[in-house]
């Protein structure tokens, strides 16, 4: 029997961040699980590789939602990073924390400690920003995030210049006093290279004696005595294994994994888990609900200036690429093709922007139906206007489908679910196209090709949203943090609700999605989450 002090569930986001904190001041032993490998590979550091990564059963979990009548019964498909780091060895490394009324917003939900001014010390802590302190960036953190302003494409500049066309600030820092604006992504990479969770935080606190790490260990079912977590259960190269925590368990393992271990574990509702003759440990009707995405949209535009097709889209474009990779760290290889980008309001009366916008000078229209491969962009000059509601009203729900810890569970978004949020989705299109009709693209677009411009009601726009919006990839808060044990899964300690030792600490916490990309607010609920274990202990 093998016991620890701390045993964390999920080497992703916030995991990693976890098992770094906790370890740190050697008084206390942790073991880290992670279902699936080791980062080092090929397409996991090379930033543009999440192209190849988006379906790389070795490094992916490749979840499948339901048909969804939201968006014309297709079904999503849902890339999340099975490898150390999760998913920010395979997103698109932009760096985004949220606005300040996210936050505020979840203090006033009933979660102390989680307001704006509580929040901005954690996200400072865990940055080393390049640009330096300016009262909002974090400068002695582990984790390195990039301005590559000098090496992003030239397009660029046309986005920024129709954004200010259109009465948009220029925003230097989409993180800093004001969200809203218009300007260039900065990406959590260090000198060419991704910089994922397990970069900055895991590798560097694995030379500690006192935490260990085990790979391709699949968690099957947190282990109790009455009402408190004692372990967890695991797959290991084929034996069932368990191990110990002498203080607590914390599942780290996503918005679809931590809910799921938790109703594979008897934690969950009560009829669903009655219904897969699962032993109830504790009826917790929340596990699972609440399920938040943000959804995307893109309009594609051919152009007559050269565009990133025109570097990557032949064999030779490509090896050239490879060689200034190589050689420099340099080129469209070591950036996230997400360049430009900005949060706008649709309506002026709104308190915060409600659309994020994203500018990538390169298309991709000839994949496969439901995928979007981003190896072989399309062999004529073109652009992408593309945006995501910042704050969806639409609720789905992750349910287990059997006892079978390998069984993926059931993923029903319920997107545009609502009014609201198809309302701003078609503010957010038409959005586009004002971009796309200033003086800056007017002067280099040749055609509108995705859509097209015989989509132009309300009607065939709302159409088209249905038949093309397709997830950012942010799922949040199916094991959401709120005071009412009936509507939440945990506290604002982010202990779970009636069980004792047993947190989970990830993105499945949110209250709400926040605002923009979920990877640093993850990471940032790791580094509160790690000093509320350590205050306890």
């Amino acid at each position: 029997m093998k016991s620890f002090d701390y045993v964390i569930v999920g080497a992703g986001s916030a995991g990693c961040v976890l098992a770094n904190r906790l370890s740190a001041n050697g008084k206390y032993t942790v073991l880290i699980l992670e279902a699936g490998g080791s980062d080092k590979r090929f397409w996991v550091q090379v930033p543009i590789g999440y192209g190849k990564t988006y379906y790389q059963k070795a490094v992916n979990w490749m979840y499948l939602t339901e048909a969804d009548e939201g968006t014309s019964n297709r079904k999503s498909y849902w890339p999340r990073g099975k490898v150390l780091g999760g998913s920010s060895s395979i997103n698109a490394m932009v760096y985004i924390r949220g606005h300040k009324k996210d936050y505020d917003d979840w203090e006033a939900a009933g979660n102390p400690g989680w307001g704006y001014n509580d929040v901005l010390p954690y996200f400072k802590k865990s940055e080393n920003n390049q640009l330096g302190d300016d009262g909002y960036r974090g400068t002695k953190g582990p984790m390195h995030v990039s301005d590559l302003s000098k090496d992003l494409h030239p397009l660029c500049q046309n986005f920024i210049k129709a954004g200010e066309e259109l009465g948009l600030k220029n925003n230097d820092n989409f993180n800093g006093a004001e969200q809203e604006g218009i300007g260039l992504y900065q990406t959590t990479t260090r000198k060419g290279f991704r910089e994922s969770a397990s970069k900055a935080f895991l590798h560097p606190a694995l030379k500690r004696k006192n935490l260990k790490l085990i790979t391709n260990a699949h968690a099957t079912k947190v282990l109790f005595e009455g009402k408190k977590a004692v372990g967890i259960q695991y797959l290991h190269k084929g034996k069932t294994k368990q191990v110990y925590a002498k203080k607590e368990v914390i599942l780290s393992g996503g918005s679809i994994n931590s809910p799921q271990l938790l109703q594979l574990s008897g934690v969950g509702p009560k009829k669903l888990l009655e219904d897969q003759e699962i032993p109830v440990i504790h009826d917790s009707p929340a596990v699972g609900q609440h399920l938040q995405d943000h959804l995307g949209m893109d309009y594609l535009y051919k152009c007559t200036e050269p565009s990133l097709n025109d570097e990557l889209h032949s064999l030779w474009g490509k090896f050239i690429a490879g060689v200034k990779y190589v050689l420099f760290r340099r080129g469209p290889l070591s950036l996230s093709i997400n360049q430009g980008g900005g949060f706008i309001k649709t309506r002026p009366e709104l308190p915060q922007p409600n659309i994020q916008l994203y500018f990538s000078p390169v298309s991709y229209t000839r994949a496969p139906a439901g995928t979007r491969p981003m190896m072989n962009p399309d062999p004529f000059s073109a652009f992408q206007l593309g945006l995501t509601n910042c704050r969806p009203t639409s609720r789905g729900e992750i349910k287990i489908k059997s006892s079978d810890p390998l069984e993926a569970p059931t993923i029903k978004p319920n997107y545009l679910s609502t009014d609201e949020d198809i309302q701003e989705l078609l503010e957010g299109v038409k959005y586009l196209r004002e971009l796309a009709e200033t003086k800056a693209f007017k002067e280099i677009v040749i055609d509108e090709f995705r859509p097209g411009p015989s989509c132009k009601t309300d009607e065939q726009l709302i159409e088209d949203i249905r038949g093309y919006a397709w997830t950012c990839f942010h799922p949040t808060s199916t094991c959401r943090m709120g005071p009412n044990p009936d509507e939440n899964v945990v506290d604002s300690n982010l202990k779970v609700h009636g069980i004792d030792n047993l947190r989970v600490i990830d993105a499945s916490i949110f209250p709400t999605v926040i605002s923009g990309n979920t990877n640093a607010p993850a990471i940032m609920v790791g580094e509160k989450g790690a000093d509320l274990v350590l205050a306890d202990a």
